[in-house]
């Protein structure tokens, strides 16, 4: 006849096998705490990461167009100031203040920021302010879209009819015009703002500063309208066009920061 266990060994054996379950239950339990902590952290690691990469690319998107040129000298005409003279890599750059008594370049130009031309010039309100032209309203971008700017077509230049006239002429935003310079004219960039133009016929590439608007649709070639920038003869004699009037070029604003 085979003993049965009273309740008391019962009890007992129960108790032991708790004792030796228990730490095995409690290290588990450890284990999977941690596994999760691991994993959670490890999570937040690659949201990190990722993160990170992507601020990377923000930054490199930002700087994919190239250089930040150095100016040596400010390159802003401030108020009460008439000349400076400043650098941008081998580029030098003089800015007169005209006279507003001056002849505008472009007298085809009726208004800007609804005022008349003179008057928003003398009030400062030109930068990427709306004009008009023989009644057609052109609206600027603004400098933050314009840091972007990157535009392949026609170039011309203007201005030689200035040399042989009497006193000075004034650019759009009010400085007076150097045919010798380096400038330029363009419908919807801010003024001032400086941009790269390469000759894509030749290669050559220089820096000019555009300070004036244009080129306009003119009565007697409705099409010159459609190039993108007129430069100054000074500009498109580097540049290598003077004598055929015209280049295919690529223009791309540039960025600055004083040396």
């Amino acid at each position: 006849m085979t003993a049965r266990p009273s309740s008391v060994g019962r009890a007992e054996e129960s108790l032991r096998t708790t004792k030796r379950v228990l730490p095995l239950l409690l290290l588990a339990l450890l284990l999977t705490t941690t596994s999760c902590s691991v994993v959670e952290g490890a999570f937040t690691a690659i949201k990190t990461t990722f993160w990170a990469a992507k601020t990377s690319y923000r930054v490199v998107k930002t700087t994919v167009k190239g250089t930040i040129w150095a100016v040596s000298g400010t390159y802003e005409l401030t108020k009460g100031a008439t000349k400076l003279v400043y650098r941008i890599g081998k580029f030098t750059f003089e800015v007169v203040r005209a006279p507003l008594e001056y002849p505008l370049i472009r007298d085809d130009i009726q208004t800007i920021d609804g005022l008349p031309v003179k008057e928003a010039i003398r009030l400062g309100r030109v930068k990427a302010a709306p004009y008009t032209v023989k009644g057609q309203r052109y609206v600027p971008m603004n400098m933050d879209s314009a840091q972007t700017y990157d535009e392949t077509g026609l170039a011309s230049w203007y201005g030689e009819e200035t040399r042989h006239l009497p006193g000075g002429h004034m650019t759009a935003n009010g400085e007076l015009f150097n045919p010798s310079g380096l400038t330029a004219a363009h419908k919807y960039l801010p003024l001032p703002i400086h941009v790269q133009v390469t000759n894509l016929e030749n290669g050559k590439s220089i820096i000019v500063r555009v300070n004036d608007r244009g080129p306009f649709p003119s009565d007697h070639n409705p099409d010159s309208g459609k190039r993108i920038i007129d430069l100054s003869r000074g500009a498109a004699e580097q540049l290598g066009f003077v004598e055929q009037g015209t280049a295919r070029v690529h223009v791309e604003v540039i960025r600055l920061a004083e040396a």
